[in-house]
């Protein structure tokens, strides 16, 4: 891309997720610092024009702070397709997931295992030590720093959300906490789907086509070599998993301290593990986690771009439920993609 075009896209903007009651949602996020934003609605014809459903559509988008990436997009169909991934394994394609920055880890465990002792449809880990940066590292127990997250899953009907801590390092674009919400949280951080591609030929699109940058490349993950992974994952053993992560382009591949947040992960899978396909409960029209958003400058020629690659089933540009003009896509990976013009 020249260099004009570096910066037409920044962080995943949009985590979207459909709700049958936005109070209870509403009243959810607050607790991880979000606020109610804009409201808007789309009769059934262009909704089906722009997400391929053929419901009419109620939407609010959630703020945190002043971020102008990782928000939420609340979408309320009068007709759902279907009950969304719910509480399944993260382990199948078509998964869709959330991360948070958190201070606060502990108390977030605490609500976990207070609403499954009174019976509600959650399923959490414990939070585990994980070395993020620097593995090769050797420090000394009690007396060199601990460098590292604490981090747990949280799944319930209509969210999957991982949650970290950072211990002995920060990073200071990468997260933004509220330490006045009552989970100490920032926005979203970063946000996961999983593929099946040896060849990672299917990354080529993240970076090609929508200008992301390609950072963290090949980092491998197996039962052996980390219990978070495991656990999250439904690792068996001799199992592993590739993990490719694309950023704003504004982030740097050797810079630490310069990493934004909005990243894309993609975790691979060998193909030779036999994998069970969801994409069906994580598009638009489905409750629960189903699509994220990017906010793009030059919105006809990502038009262009995206018509002109191998993705499918693009559509005409046309004004989202916000008034604000957008186009829908599916990736050659088989996640359906939202981008917004700003």
């Amino acid at each position: 891309m020249t260099q004009g075009q570096e910066t037409a896209i920044a962080g995943i903007y949009e985590v979207c997720i459909g709700v049958p009651d936005p109070i209870f949602a509403i009243q959810y996020w607050q607790q991880f610092g979000y606020r109610i934003g804009q409201v808007g609605e789309l009769p059934a014809d262009a909704a089906y024009q722009l997400y391929g459903v053929n419901s009419c559509l109620r939407s609010i988008r959630l703020y945190h702070q002043n971020a102008d990436h990782g928000l939420i997009r609340l979408m309320m169909w009068q007709n759902p397709t279907n009950q969304g991934l719910g509480l399944a394994s993260m382990k199948v394609k078509g998964n869709r997931w959330a991360t948070t920055l958190t201070a606060d880890v502990l108390t977030i465990l605490n609500h976990a295992e207070d609403a499954k002792a009174a019976g509600w449809a959650i399923r959490y880990t414990q939070p585990h030590w994980e070395v993020i940066y620097n593995k090769e590292h050797k420090s000394r127990p009690f007396t060199d720093a601990a460098v590292g997250v604490r981090e747990m899953l949280l799944l319930q009907p209509l969210t999957r959300q991982v949650l970290f801590q950072r211990f002995g390092y920060t990073l200071p674009n990468y997260g933004q906490i509220n330490h006045t919400a009552a989970f100490k949280t920032s926005q979203f951080t970063h946000m996961g789907m999983i593929v099946q591609d040896d060849s990672k030929e299917i990354l080529q699109f993240y970076e090609e086509v929508l200008g992301l940058l390609r950072v963290r490349d090949d980092v491998e993950t197996s039962y052996e070599s980390s219990p978070a992974g495991r656990e999250m994952f439904d690792l068996q053993p001799d199992e592993k998993f590739i993990v490719t992560a694309f950023d704003d382009p504004r982030s740097s591949q050797s810079d630490l301290m310069a990493a934004r947040s909005g990243r894309l992960y993609i975790i691979r899978f060998p193909d030779a593990i036999n994998l069970e396909s969801r994409f069906e409960a994580s598009q638009p029209g489905c409750l629960g986690m189903s699509l994220y958003t990017y906010r793009i400058r030059g919105i006809e020629e990502y038009g262009d771009r995206i018509k002109a690659s191998l993705a499918q089933k693009y559509t005409n540009i046309i004004e989202n439920e916000f008034r604000e003009k957008s186009f829908s896509f599916i990736a050659p990976d088989g996640y359906f993609w939202n981008l917004i013009a700003g």
